[in-house]
C-alpha cells in the first residue's frame, strides 16, 4: 500500500512539474522585455550575448502560440501568417544584432537593437 501511495505522489509530481514550466505567451513577452532592457543597459558583451540569446528563445515559443487577439483564427489565415511574419523579423533582427555582439561591436549592436523596439511597437499595434 505504501510503494503504490509513493508512486501517486511521484506521477503527481511530475505531472505538475510538467505544467509548471509551460510558458504562456505573456512569459515569451516579458523575456522579450527583460532581454531588451538588458540589451539596451549593458555594455558587457557576454551579457548582452545571453540576453539576445534568450530572446531568440522566447520569440521563437513565441510562434507556437496565439495572442488573445487571434483566437479562434485559422493556422493559415493571413492574420496568423502576419504574426509569425512579425515574430519572423523579430528573431532576424536579433540574429543580426548578436553578429555584431559576436565581432564585438557592443556599440552597434547597441544601435541595432533599436529595431526591435521598433518591431515590437508595430506587432503590438496589431496583435496587443
Amino acid at each position: 500500500m505504501r510503494k503504490h501511495v509513493i508512486a501517486m505522489l511521484a506521477v503527481s509530481l511530475l505531472c505538475g512539474s510538467a505544467s509548471a514550466l509551460a510558458k504562456d505567451l505573456s512569459d515569451d513577452m516579458d523575456a522579450l522585455s527583460g532581454g531588451y532592457r538588458t540589451v539596451m543597459n549593458t555594455n558587457d558583451a557576454a551579457e548582452m550575448k545571453k540576453a539576445l540569446t534568450d530572446m531568440r528563445a522566447a520569440a521563437e515559443d513565441a510562434k507556437t502560440q496565439t495572442p488573445d487577439k487571434l483566437e479562434g483564427k485559422a493556422p493559415d489565415s493571413p492574420e496568423i501568417k502576419d504574426y509569425h511574419a512579425g515574430l519572423d523579423t523579430l528573431i532576424g533582427q536579433i540574429d543580426a544584432t548578436s553578429k555584431l555582439v559576436d565581432a564585438g561591436n557592443v556599440a552597434g549592436a547597441k544601435e541595432e537593437a533599436k529595431k526591435l523596439a521598433d518591431t515590437r511597437n508595430e506587432n503590438h499595434k496589431k496583435f496587443r
